[in-house]
């Protein structure tokens, strides 16, 4: 054998060899790394069984702080949809967590139309590319198809549960290693009978209950449930469910309060349902801005810890965490709830740190949302109201209340040394006229999910042109702000942000923004010296639906520190803007970025 050849023997031996070694230590998803999950009927009823052993799931909803959710007794985390869920899947198998995996389907309030056979199609073959995708993971429990997409009445359109079924039974042929469970919002109409009858290729009833949770087990019972369920979502009573004000404000629990919902509604509705119940996914390990900033998530914006995690520690571990969190009591107003512009209340409070060490606090007055019940849709925070508390401590605060007619809560945050906290609000209501519209109004907050106006309206030299709605770097407030970039020598650029998207001027829309009197905003630019112009209004007479109004301020000249900015708006015509925001920069011989946040209407 020639030099050459022995030579290019060597190198494939060490070729094959180095291959060998790299299959041995890289992590692999093939089908020998999936776990079985069996739903199995005995006489005493459902169980799961996960690679041969019974597996009751101990849960939450959501993806974040996974480490202490382990550390917490957990065992499983669900997902809504499943969008580039590879890493999340990997983080959760490598603390010991299984993960229902969420399938979105789209919603009859978003535009989803289950009649239309081509939107439907294209659905069912995203549903069958993401259980291909995920499949042989080891962390995968169960495919959740939908999450109340059956809408909010009967709940019983054949359309859409025969899409369900349709991706169900594609799932048993192509994954027959993992149970199928489909979400409805609690067991009202024709929910049940839906899922049992229309629906013959769905193990599970996923349900998503919070103030009926306790009594659920007999409810599903009566109303003819006979597959097995698992409680998708619960915590405290949702908004739609509460006691309300007489102007309609609903009536949230403090965080105190909540926790012991928490432990009723699983005590009786999970743990109390054997046979029946396979489990449950506490709502929501995490924060989340929905009908306030502190109804639904069991941590705050920051991190803090609140009840509910201690109570769900000890239910799923059989031991509280060694440091708990404070309790507070509701609020006590000294005086009505309704007051006039600028009257001053006083409140009281009363906190206390199980292990009696002090406690700081921070109160916050804040507007209304426009709408409490949003089906779990984004919305942005609403802004503290600067000046409007005059004093506070752990006894109480003193408020002075806004001159703007309008329903406002107040906020009570109350932490402990270790960080844990504790909450509890009261809503409060200014009399008097109020506009067609709650100011203040985001136009933008947080990213661009879920706002009235859509940046959709892009000119000028936009193949130069980037906008980044959720850059996290120094925002002004909250988690993100705006970074527009533009790259391209001189010329301009600019976006309007419309309402609804890319209007210019063909379609009706807009709002009535009654007595907005300014729009205001952030915004700072990457070295300074960078100049905008930024306006209301785009949409002139010479268009079908014109803006009422139009108006802008020009020769902006930013630095690199965050500034406010504002454009008046009481000489122009507000009951009508469809453009809410324009912002236009000219470009120069190097690139220009500028930043934007919280921009609002205000009065």
């Amino acid at each position: 054998m020639g030099g050459a050849s022995v030579f290019a023997t060597h190198n494939l031996v060490r070729a094959l060899l180095l291959a060998a070694v790299i299959l041995l230590l890289t992590p692999s998803l093939s089908s020998a790394d999936a776990v079985q999950v069996e739903l199995q009927k005995t006489e005493q009823g459902w169980q799961l069984l996960r690679g041969g052993e019974p597996y009751f799931i101990k849960g939450a909803g959501g993806t974040e702080r996974l480490t202490k959710l382990a550390a917490a007794g957990a065992n499983s985390i669900r997902t809504w949809a499943a969008d580039d869920i590879g890493e999340l899947l990997d983080e959760a198998h490598a603390r010991g967590l299984s993960v229902t995996v969420g399938i979105w389907l789209g919603h009859e309030r978003h535009g989803f139309d289950y009649d239309d056979d081509k939107q439907v199609r294209e659905q069912f073959e995203r549903a069958r590319q993401t259980v291909l995708r995920y499949k042989d993971h080891p962390a995968v429990l169960i495919w959740g198809i939908g999450n109340e997409m059956e809408g909010y009445e009967a709940g019983d359109d054949p359309a859409i549960w025969s899409a369900v079924n349709d991706i169900a039974a594609m799932i048993k042929q192509i994954d027959p290693a993992h149970p199928t469970m489909t979400v409805t919002a609690e067991i009202g109409g024709g929910r049940i009978a839906s899922v049992n009858e229309l629906c013959p290729d769905v193990d599970i009833h996923g349900i998503n209950g919070y103030g009926g949770v306790a009594s659920l087990p007999q409810r599903y019972v009566d109303g003819g449930g006979r597959k097995p369920y698992i409680i998708t979502e619960f915590g405290p009573s949702g908004a739609w469910e509460s006691p309300t004000t007489e102007w309609g404000a609903p009536l949230e629990l403090s965080s105190t309060e909540k926790a012991a919902f928490y432990r009723r509604s699983y005590e009786l509705g999970v743990a109390g349902a054997p046979g029946l119940a396979l489990g449950s996914y506490v709502f929501l390990w995490g924060h989340k801005m929905e009908a306030t900033a502190t109804w639904f998530g069991m941590f705050l914006e920051g991190g803090s810890r609140l009840a509910a995690v201690d109570t769900m520690t000890e239910l799923w571990s059989g031991e509280p965490p060694a440091d708990l969190a404070p309790v507070v009591e509701p609020l006590v107003l000294e005086g009505d709830a309704r007051l006039d512009p600028g009257d001053e209340l006083r409140v009281r409070a009363v906190i206390a740190d199980p292990e009696e060490r002090p406690v700081s606090v921070r109160w916050a007055l804040r507007p209304e949302p426009d709408e409490f019940s949003t089906g779990g849709d984004f919305r942005p925070n609403m802004p503290d109201i600067k000046g409007a508390i005059l004093d506070g401590d752990t006894e109480g605060a003193r408020v002075r209340m806004p001159q703007d007619p309008g329903p406002y809560r107040l906020f009570l945050y109350a932490y402990d040394e270790a960080g844990n906290a504790a909450t509890a609000n009261a809503p409060l209501l200014v009399k008097g006229k109020v506009g067609k519209t709650r100011l203040p109004l985001s136009v933008y907050e947080d990213g661009f999910e879920g706002m009235r106006w859509v940046p959709s309206g892009w000119m000028g030299m936009i193949d130069s042109l980037t906008l980044d709605g959720a850059h996290t770097e120094n925002p002004h407030e909250g988690t993100a702000c705006i970074k527009m970039r533009y790259e391209g020598e001189f010329g301009w650029v600019g976006v309007a942000w419309q309402h609804p998207e890319n209007n210019w001027g063909d379609q009706d829309g807009g709002f009535d923004l009654g007595e907005a009197t300014q729009l205001e905003f952030w915004a700072r630019g990457e070295y300074g010296g960078e100049q905008i112009k930024a306006g209301v209004g785009l949409l002139g007479e010479d268009k079908r639906y014109p803006d009422s109004g139009m108006t802008s301020v020009d020769g902006i000249v930013l630095t690199r520190e965050w500034q406010r900015y504002r454009v008046p708006l009481k000489k122009i015509d507000v009951s009508s803007i469809k453009t809410g925001f324009v912002v236009t920069l000219t470009g120069r011989s190097t690139t220009v970025t500028v930043y934007l946040d919280s921009i609002r209407f205000v009065r």
